[in-house]
């Protein structure tokens, strides 16, 4: 299975984000990209790839483990954008980004505990919007996301707590991705 941890916002700050991505669809950078779809928004803390089925319970026992141990739950905010390099669009996080950096950290070194290996990249919180090109495709010449970050500079949601760990499956083929909950756990005891 194609795993992943990670944190959903909640139905109402989707809808924010929403309203405030809408207008860049119209924008002439935006027929380059794919966009995300809103039920597919979440906050990957660590991507763990194909996972042999007989290792999601010692996973799990240990996210569990890793969940229980966040004493105060995180209140974050999407706000704003980026973009790494040409190739992904996102919205910002803002808030207690410092607890979801640790809880990044945490699952990352639960997996590895566990067998499975994770994706090294530096945890940067964040809301993939859209990507440039293809699965196998590269970048369209001349596509630059900076008029799209720039216009969702001054957007800011309303925070919202941070209250659980999904670890999430990945179902990917024709067509847009989709995921679904395979285990979650609370975060934070107020």
């Amino acid at each position: 299975m194609r795993l992943f941890a990670a944190v959903l916002p909640p139905a109402a700050a989707i809808k924010e984000l929403a309203v405030a991505a809408a207008p860049l669809h119209a924008l002439p950078q935006a027929a380059a990209l794919r966009w995300t779809g809103e039920p597919t928004w979440h906050l990957t803390l660590a991507f763990l790839g194909q996972v042999d089925p007989g290792d999601i319970e010692p996973l799990g026992a240990r996210l569990a483990a890793a969940a229980a141990t966040v004493d105060r739950t995180p209140r974050l905010n999407l706000a704003g954008g980026g973009h790494f390099g040409d190739r992904a669009l996102w919205a910002g996080v803002q808030g207690d980004t410092r607890a979801l950096r640790d809880l990044a950290e945490e699952v990352g070194a639960v997996a590895r505990a566990t067998g499975i290996g994770v994706d090294e990249t530096p945890f940067r919180p964040h809301l993939t919007l859209a990507r440039s090109g293809g699965r196998t495709s590269p970048t369209p010449a001349g596509v630059t996301l900076a008029p799209l970050v720039a216009a969702l500079s001054d957007f800011t949601g309303t925070a919202w707590p941070a209250d659980t760990l999904r670890l999430m499956r990945s179902h990917l083929g024709v067509g847009a991705a989709h995921y679904e909950t395979v285990s979650e756990w609370p975060l934070g005891h107020g």
